[in-house]
This record gives structure tokens, C-alpha cells and sequence, in this order.
């Protein structure tokens, strides 16, 4: 009925265009989910993309900051000194004669004759003072020598006469004597004005600076026009040497001393000079040990001939010594602590942890050190432990390269290593 009256008033197709639409709608419906799908897709991916960065950057950093807490260290075994015989000690080349030169005169250094490096005999000139207030001061003296001279002469000629005037009991025996007495202090006036005027000729003539031994000028403290003082100790105007033979003063341990006897051959080394052994003899020992040090002095004589050899050289002292410790190890002395407690050495365990080991140090070696006890053959020590080191630090051994020209070493991973 209702589509008969539509029909009369010319409405047509209402069903058919609300069918269409509906099937637009779908069509954007179906649009709309498929772009809304990609759209969340991209999303999921660049999510995944940005959770998969951030995973790595995190893993990375992780990694950075292990190995960052990872302390890398290069470690050492002791060495056994049991079997090295040779005692071998430190010591500083000294001449055989060094003194220094002061002046005995006052004066002004007019002029300077040798310099250092010069070879010098004995006698000969090294420096002039000129001294003009000594030469007065020698003039004065004189004058009162001759003073002095002449009244002893009157003394003598008036002792005489009244001497023979006594004989004829012409004048008393109490004159005689005030003229004997007035005779023997012109004798001693006489005899110290001549021991004056001696004492101002002979520092006169140290103006004068003679070699005193012969040997060279190592140290020249003057010029000319500089001012010295009679034995001012302030001013040393030369110190001389004599090279040849050198003096080499060591300091045994106690417990090497009873086999070091005058007469002993030593090898002696220096690093400037590698391969040549110089050989040297024992002089002479203190004959008693230093209750600071317990230590022996000890004096050897090395040739020095072609003056090779100067002195205050450092050397390497090499004594023929069986005894000590027949357990002492030596190792490096940069692989010692010095704790508050005392002496410590960093071992390294097999499970990668630090272990501070308490040690008794026996002998300085120079560059090494001699321990009688605290560690072992097998032990592994640190070379240049951090003062931070702590008992259970992990850390990591660096395996150094077999040849130097080799590309630089890895880290080598240990056992329990730092996470």
C-alpha cells in the first residue's frame, strides 16, 4: 500500500540506492581496516627495530663496562737463588784519592791554571792568590824581627859586661841576675818574631794552590776576582781525583759476611759498558757489622789503567758467596706492596682473585730483591700492583708477546674474571 502511494507520487528505487550505499561503506570499511592494519604493523616494527637497538646499545654497553672493571696485570714467578752463587750488590766507582782544594791565605784568585778534565802531577801550579795584605802584614813582621834582633844583641853585650864586673865583685849578685833575665826574654822575643815572620812566609806562599797528589781536576769553584778565605770550608776551589786504581765501597748481609775475605776477586759491571766484566779485588772489610744495617762493609781496588772507568759511575758489584738462604727467592722489586703492615707481594690464584701475601725481605739486589720468605717457585706476581689492590680482587692476566715485534697482546681470559 505504502509502495503503490509512492509509486503515485514518484518515488522510485529508495531500495536499490540504500543498497549501494551500504556497499560503499563496506568497500571504505574494508579500506579503512587494511590501512589501520599496515599502520599498526609499521608501528610493531619500528618498535621492534627500536627494542632490538636498544638490546644491543645495552648488551654493548655491558660489555664496555666489564671490561672496563676488568683490571688487566702481567705477572711473574720468583726466581730460585739456590743455585746462583754469586752475591751481587750495588756500589758507586770512587777514586782512590779525592780531596777537595781550599784556599790557606785571604785573598783575591788572580789567575787559574788548570780546569776540569786536566791531568795533574803533584806540585803542580792549579791557581794564584794575590794576598797583598799578607805581604804587609810579612813586612811588619820583619821589622819587628830585626827589632827584636837588635835587642836581644844589647841584652846579650850588657849580660856580658855585667858579668865580668861580678867576677871582680864590683856589682851585686842581684844585678847580674835582672841582667840574665833581661837576656832571656830578648832571646824569646828574638825567637817569636822569627816564627812570626816564618808562619806569614809560608801563607805567603800558599797563594800558591798546588796539586797535592797526582790525578785529575773534576770540579773547578772559582774564577778570577773571586774572594777566598784562609780554610774556608764555604768554598772548595778544586776537587782532584786520582782514577786509577778506583774504590768501590758494597755493604754484604750479615749472613754472606764470614766468607768475604782480602784477596777475593769480584767482577764488576757497568750498564754503559754491556758484556765487559772489569775485575776487581777485595782490599779490606770493616772487620765488624753495622748494628744499623747489619750489614759489612766492604773495600774493593779496581785497575783503571786506561781511565775506562770515572768515578761516581753506579755498578754491579759481583761477589763469589755460597751462603744464605738456600730458600730465598728472588723477584723484581717493583712487584712489592709496602702496606702499613708491612711488606706484601700480589698473588694471583688460579681462580683469577688477588691474594695480598705478607713476605721478609732478605737482600736489595739492585733492580731485584731477595725475599727469605712468603712465596713460592709456582707463585704468580703482579708487576706494578695498584696500591688499590685488595685481598679477592678479580682480574685478568695480560700474556705478553713472544718476540717484540710482534703485533701488541690481547687480554687472555682467566678463570674467574671480572664481571
Amino acid at each position: 500500500m505504502t509502495q503503490d502511494r509512492h509509486s503515485d507520487i514518484g518515488i522510485h528505487g529508495l531500495h536499490a540506492h540504500q543498497a549501494a550505499h551500504g556497499i560503499q561503506r563496506l568497500h571504505l570499511l574494508s579500506r579503512t581496516r587494511k590501512f589501520a592494519l599496515i599502520v599498526v604493523g609499521v608501528l610493531l616494527t619500528g618498535a621492534a627495530i627500536v627494542i632490538g637497538l636498544r638490546f644491543a646499545k645495552a648488551t654493548e654497553l655491558a660489555e664496555v663496562s666489564k671490561q672496563q672493571a676488568t683490571r688487566y696485570v702481567t705477572v711473574t714467578s720468583p726466581r730460585s737463588s739456590a743455585t746462583d752463587n754469586v752475591l751481587r750488590l750495588p756500589g758507586t766507582l770512587q777514586g782512590i784519592i779525592e780531596a777537595p782544594i781550599n784556599a790557606r791565605t785571604n785573598g783575591y784568585v788572580s789567575r787559574w791554571v788548570k780546569d776540569i778534565g786536566d791531568p795533574v802531577k803533584r806540585g803542580d801550579l792549579l791557581a794564584v792568590i794575590d794576598t797583598p795584605e799578607v805581604a804587609q802584614q810579612l813586612n811588619e813582621a820583619k821589622a819587628t824581627q830585626a827589632q827584636a834582633t837588635t835587642n836581644l844583641q844589647l841584652a846579650k853585650s850588657t849580660f856580658e859586661r855585667w858579668d865580668a864586673l861580678r867576677k871582680r865583685d864590683a856589682v851585686s849578685q842581684q844585678d847580674l841576675d835582672e841582667k840574665r833575665n833581661a837576656l832571656a826574654v830578648a832571646v824569646a822575643a828574638d825567637n817569636s818574631s822569627k816564627a812570626a815572620v816564618q808562619r806569614l812566609q809560608d801563607q805567603l806562599g800558599y797563594s800558591r794552590i798546588v796539586a797535592p797528589f797526582d790525578g785529575i781536576v773534576t770540579r773547578r769553584n772559582i774564577d778570577i776576582g773571586t774572594l777566598v778565605d784562609s780554610g774556608g770550608s764555604t768554598r772548595v776551589l778544586f776537587t782532584l781525583a786520582k782514577s786509577d786504581p778506583l774504590r768501590v765501597y758494597v755493604y754484604v748481609p750479615q749472613s754472606y759476611s764470614g766468607q768475604i775475605k782480602a784477596g777475593n776477586a769480584v767482577g764488576i759491571t757497568l750498564s754503559e759498558i754491556p758484556g765487559k766484566v772489569f775485575e776487581g779485588k777485595i782490599a779490606r772489610t770493616a772487620g765488624a757489622i753495622d748494628t744499623l744495617t747489619r750489614t759489612l762493609q766492604v773495600a774493593i781496588d779496581l785497575p783503571n789503567p786506561d781511565g775506562a772507568l770515572l768515578p761516581g759511575a753506579y755498578a754491579q758489584v759481583a761477589i763469589k758467596a755460597s751462603g744464605g738462604n738456600a730458600n730465598a727467592l728472588t723477584i723484581p722489586n717493583n712487584a712489592l706492596l709496602f702496606r702499613p703492615e708491612g711488606p706484601r707481594v700480589a698473588v694471583v690464584g688460579d681462580d683469577g682473585k688477588v691474594r695480598l701475601q705478607p713476605v721478609v725481605i732478605g737482600r736489595e739486589l739492585g733492580v731485584d730483591i731477595e725475599l727469605a720468605s712468603g712465596v713460592t717457585a709456582q707463585d704468580k706476581l703482579i708487576i706494578n700492583p695498584s696500591d688499590s689492590l685488595s685481598n679477592g680482587d678479580a682480574v685478568s692476566v695480560i700474556t705478553p708477546p713472544a718476540d717484540k715485534t710482534t703485533a701488541p697482546a690481547t687480554p687472555a681470559t682467566s678463570k674467574g674474571k671480572a664481571s
